[in-house]
This record gives structure tokens, sequence and C-alpha cells, in this order.
């Protein structure tokens, strides 16, 4: 079974039963400081499960992209991924329990055909604070399951803080029910425990699909009390899903990693390598898409992470990646990794993590790997406690500066400060909204602005973003503060620079219709105030950054 047969036939059969087809969010959420990656296809919708009505409605589904880091160090074996797809679907307030898990049951069963025979079920199995799901557990027992398992906080119970104890007052969570498939021909290991399970790590049973059922609230006093409105959040790994529809135990043998398979399959065999090169590359793949290029912050880390891991696993057994794979923006980055592979290779072992990591650039990850090999392992609270010394050095030099990269409050640089976010604005609207701010710093003589864009700016974009900009100072467009959620914020459209920690209420500076951010100020009242923006110079600092600075020439010289 195709994976991309699964996917049509999931949106069309909850289309059918009155839910709106939304489109995915991106990969990388530019404007949400909070993560580096979307993880989980209920992430863009969080705003909406808290309450607030989504445009499409109370019943949606759609196919989420997915990216989890923390998933990094399991692929190898036949079912993990850091990159993969989420098919999801949503109650917001609508239907509950009886319809979620009787569609989905329809759809696995009708839809996909899996015999129900090799079906498994788990509900959640109740504690002190909330009862156990005997409806959940009686709605399948109806629907002819009668495999069903109960399980604690720790594998059947969502929410954003993860069990119960962890919640804080106001966040809603709720028990969830997962389907697990059975590969009937995978043997059980014994190392894995006396008696096979739905969330034994074996291989023989795969979870392709989760309900969560959002029908509780923390309170103050640390009770659970039954929300008014209940929300059905549903997700389902294509991928699995795809694998159970195949029976086939190893989701890399799936029509997705085929093609990349058959180049790297005679070099590599069936091997944990193999897999970790198909997930990482996949991976990187799907990242680069989505705007980023490899470098040493945030996604582009991970992106770089994820390929020289993957280099690294193909070099240990003597196999040239690069040889291997056409994307131009990945074979960039195993050149360059190249050497640094070669000096760490021979001094891992000879010096500290910290020193190969300060001194030759190599990752303390790789380190991790090599001497994982050996039995042996970093450690980490040593490697820590030298970073912080060596940044702590390196901050000195920093010490006094403003926050926000303001050099002072003077009207000077609040006119280059609200003029930096025209220019945000109008590079994202010239160049494209994969533009992120990397950094700034402002004094009163001239603005200077760090961005991300993977190739040169010309002559004729910048001449586009200076005109932009003073079109927007000439209109003399109001700038108005004000105190909002965060996350509403952001979901509202409202951009922010990613490295700032920002709490669940905002300051939000509306220029017109055209800029919006989170930012603590000062800002002028209205554009016209500002002068007259003029970009001095654009230069590249570094793999896929840019730098500008600007100045404001005053009104009266205008």
């Amino acid at each position: 079974m195709k994976s991309g047969d699964i996917r049509e036939k999931y949106l069309k059969f909850f289309e059918g039963r009155g839910h709106k087809i939304i489109p995915a969010a991106p990969l990388v959420l530019a404007d949400d400081p909070t993560t580096l990656f979307t993880s989980s296809g209920m992430q863009p919708l969080v705003p909406y499960l808290l309450g607030q009505s989504h445009p499409a409605g109370k019943r949606l589904v759609d196919s989420q992209p997915c990216f989890r880091a923390q998933d990094i160090e399991e692929v190898g074996n036949n079912r993990h991924t850091t990159f993969f797809e989420m098919l999801g679907n949503w109650s917001l307030g609508d239907y509950f329990k009886q319809e979620q898990l009787a569609w989905f049951w329809e759809f696995l069963t009708d839809e996909l055909g899996l015999p129900p025979e090799r079906l498994v079920v788990t509900v959640f199995e109740g504690n002190a604070d909330v009862p156990r799901d005997e409806e959940s557990a009686q709605i399948w027992k109806s629907l002819g399951m009668k495999r069903i398992f109960y399980y604690g906080v720790d594998k059947n119970w969502w929410s954003r803080s993860g069990v119960p104890a962890a919640m804080p007052a106001g966040e809603p969570g709720g028990p969830d029910s997962e389907v697990f498939f059975e590969f009937t021909d995978v043997l059980h290991d014994p190392k894995q425990g006396k008696e096979c399970h739905p969330n034994c790590d074996c291989g023989r049973f795969l979870e392709i699909g989760n309900s969560v059922f959002m029908q509780y609230q923390k309170q103050a006093d640390g009770s659970l009390q039954e929300l008014a409105q209940k929300n059905v959040d549903f997700g389902g790994g294509l991928e699995r899903l795809t694998a159970a529809g195949s029976d086939e135990p190893d989701i890399f043998k799936i029509d997705i990693f085929m093609s990349m398979r058959k180049r790297l399959e005679n070099d590599l065999g069936d091997s944990q390598v193999l897999r970790i090169v198909l997930d990482h590359m996949r991976a990187a793949e799907a990242i680069i898409e989505a705007g980023v290029i490899p470098s040493n912050k945030e996604q582009g880390y991970m992106l770089r992470r994820l390929i020289r891991r993957a280099t690294l696993q193909a070099k240990l057994v003597n196999v040239n990646l690069g040889e291997k794979i056409d994307n131009p923006v990945i074979g960039e980055e195993i050149g360059k990794f190249k050497q640094t592979l070669s000096k760490g290779l021979k001094l891992v072992g000879k010096i500290s993590p910290f020193d190969l990591w300060q001194s030759y650039g190599f990752p303390p990850e790789a380190t991790q790997e090599l001497l994982n090999q050996q039995g042996e392992s970093v450690d980490w609270k040593k490697f820590e406690r030298q970073k912080l010394k060596h940044q702590e050095k390196s901050r000195t030099a920093a010490a006094g500066k403003f926050a926000g990269g303001l050099a002072d409050r003077s009207e000077a640089v609040t006119k280059l400060h609200t003029a930096t976010h025209l220019l945000y604005a109008a590079l994202r609207q010239t160049l494209g909204s994969h533009v992120r701010q990397e950094g700034s710093n402002i004094t009163a003589e001239r603005l200077r602005f760090d961005f991300s864009h993977p190739r040169a700016v010309t002559a004729e974009e910048i001449r586009a973003v200076e005109n932009l900009i003073n079109a927007k100072i000439k209109a003399n467009l109001p700038v108005v503060k004000t105190i909002e959620d965060r996350d509403q914020a952001l979901a509202s459209g409202a951009v922010a620079f990613f490295r700032e920690k920002y709490g669940d209420k905002v300051s939000v500076y509306t220029i017109g219709n055209f800029s919006r951010e989170l930012c603590g100020g000062p800002h002028v009242t209205s554009t016209g105030t500002i002068g007259s923006v003029k970009i001095e110079k654009v230069q590249a600092i570094g793999s896929g950054r840019k730098r500008i600075y600007a100045t404001v020439c005053p009104i009266d010289q205008v």
C-alpha cells in the first residue's frame, strides 16, 4: 500500500464526515520563538484547542510534516524517525469519544483493510485524581475489539506539561487511547521482558494512531475538573500506517524511502547505519526545503547535526556519503565536514571533548558516538562547565549593553529601532517569508541587522527594500503597542526574535498593516517622524547569514 494513497484516503474519509481540510503549517515556524520545528499536528492548533475559534470551523483534518529532534538517538531501529508526516483530525468542542473511536476503527478496517484481529488498543487505567477511562473501553468493546490494555499516566495521558502532577493551573489535558498493529511474523525478544504487550520494544507491535481526549482542566487546588468544551486531538504517523498497510515491520522499507534506499543499500546493507542515513537525509532535505541552511544556531545547527551524524556513520563503514547524495546543500556541508572529521577521528580519546569542539570544531555528539564504540562516554556535566566558563569569558567584552541590542533609549535610537522593524518586514516581503532575524545592534548613528537568507542579496533587491521602507515612512503609519497573550499573538501573525525569551503576556508593536512584532520597545508613535532610511552596506557574515547597516537622514534634511 502506497503512502500517498493512505494520505488521500484519510483526508477524504474525514472530509466526508464534515471536516475541513486545512493546509499544513510550515515545518519551521519562523514566528514562534518557543520551538525550533513543528513537532506535531496539534502544535499549530494550540490556540484553538485552548478556546479560540478556528476560521474553518469545529471539525478539522490535515497532514502535517513534523520533526522531533529528541528522537535523533532512537533512530536506527525499524520504527523511529526524526522526520515524519502526521495525519490528524480534531474536534473543537464538537464530537467526542464515540464518534472518534468508531471512525478511526472504520478507517483502519474498511478503508485500509487492516485485519481486525491484528489490532490492539490501550486506554487510561486511571489514578487517584482521574477515573479509569471505561467509556473508551466500552466503545472499543462495542466495535468488536477483544484486546484492550490499560496503562497509567506515563503512557495513556496527554497534556502539554506531561503527567497530571506536572500540569499548571488552567492547563487542559486528558486520557488518550492508542491503536497498535501486530506484526505476527515478528517473534518476541525476551530481552524486552517475559511477556510481549503493545508498549513492548521488541517490534512486534507498532503504534499507528493516538486519540487524545481533552476533557479535564487543572484547578488551582490541584484537582482536575471536567471541561465544558471537550476536544479531540488525533494523530497518526503516515509512515507507520503505511507499514501496517503493507504488513512491513521495518518502516524504512516502505515506498517513501525506496528511492534513496536503492542508492545506498548496496554499500550499507540492511543495517542500523542504513536506517540512520535514510532518516537523517530525508529529514535534512525537508528542513532545507523549509528554507534552512546549515549553521551553528537553532534550526541550522540541527540540520548540520543530522548531516554530520549521517556522514560519520557512513564513514565508519568506509562509505563516502557525499558520492551518494545529490542535494547540493547537503553535499557542500559534507565537504566542509570532511577535514574536521579526519582530524577528529585521530584525536578522539586523546584530548578532551571540549577541546575537540572548541579548537577543531568537532561536534560533541560525534565524539559521544565514537566513544560509545569504545564503551566510554562524554562527561556532559564537565563539558557544560567548560563551555559556560568559555562563554563567560567571551561575554565580558559585551558587558553593559542594553537589552534588545540597543545602545540607549535616546530619540535617535528609538527612531532607528522602529526603522529596524520596517526593515525586517520589508526584507520578508521582498526576499521571502523564510527570512528570520539573527540579531541586531542599534546605536544613535546607525542600525545593524543580521538575518538568514541562503543566497546573495542583489542591488535591485536592496533598492526594493529601501524604497518599501521609505514608502511606509512617508505613509505616516501609526505605531501601536498592545499587551497580548503570547500564543495568540504568534498565531495571529506577529513575528518574534527566536533567541528572546517571552512570558505568557507580551508587548506587541503593530505598524499599520505592514509590521507586527513582539518587542519591548521603545518606538516612535508614527513612522512619519523617522526620516529617510538609507541602506549603507550589505555583507555576508557566514553561510546563509547576511548583515545590513542602515542610517536615518533627519526629516529637515530629506
